[in-house]
């Protein structure tokens, strides 16, 4: 859904950091495989530090190739703070199903999570600028952009926007069924997976909607696209 311009499918070199250490045959450095669960994704958390103090902060973004990018009010501690060129985690999980095994100690879930490292920097580009912000609308619904006003001059202006390149990052998945002890394998516990996914409501009219407007087929038919699944 925001991947506007795809670009040939590549294996990241792991750092010390995005290493997969635990559970290592879960992880997966294929740039595609990062770009589909961030796509599907709707938030992330970011995770800074300041004078010692730990910060975690959920936020909508976009992608655009192998650059991912937040954005916000210039007064955002966050982005003013990210703007200082400190290092910045980044994480974002799908959760796919509830796995319950026979016993309570190998219950697990099914998922999908990205965790990206490096240090964000700020977008003044014009042109990269927009493109962020269309990728940032298009992420939560695809065909929105091009149907609504678009940013003026002060509306750019009065929004901060910083990039964080893909080059350090790793994917890790988990799927299938529980894995129990050998000897659990014959208690009389009901074991299996209980998918979960998220589903779009009815839609709900502005109650100041001009009369006549009919929700969009892009809405009606919203969904999250999982090619990864």
């Amino acid at each position: 859904m925001t991947s506007l311009n795809n670009t040939t499918n590549q294996q990241l070199t792991p750092s010390k950091r995005s290493q997969i250490k635990r559970l290592p045959k879960r992880g997966n450095y294929e740039t595609q495989a990062i770009y589909n669960i961030l796509d599907e994704a709707l938030i992330c958390h970011v995770g800074f530090t300041v004078n010692n103090q730990p910060f975690v902060i959920p936020t909508a973004y976009g992608r655009v190739d192998d650059k991912l990018y937040i954005h916000g009010s210039p007064a955002s501690r966050m982005l003013r703070t990210l703007n200082q060129g400190i290092e910045v985690c980044v994480t974002v999980t799908l959760l796919d199903g509830l796995v319950l095994a026979r016993s309570a100690f190998h219950h697990s879930m099914n998922y999908r999570s990205v965790v990206i490292f490096g240090t964000a920097m700020l977008v003044t580009d014009t042109e990269e600028k927009y493109e962020a912000l269309r990728a940032f609308t298009e992420h939560v619904v695809s065909k929105r952009w091009q149907e609504v006003r678009q940013p003026h001059k002060q509306e750019l202006q009065g929004t901060m926007v910083l990039s964080l390149t893909l080059t350090e990052a790793s994917a890790k998945v988990r799927t299938g069924n529980p894995v129990d002890d050998e000897a659990d394998y014959d208690l009389p516990v009901w074991a299996g997976v209980l998918p979960l996914q998220m589903l779009p409501g009815k839609a709900i009219d502005d109650e100041r909607l001009i009369e006549g407007i009919e929700v969009p087929d892009y809405i009606k038919n919203y969904a999250r696209h999982s090619s990864t699944k």
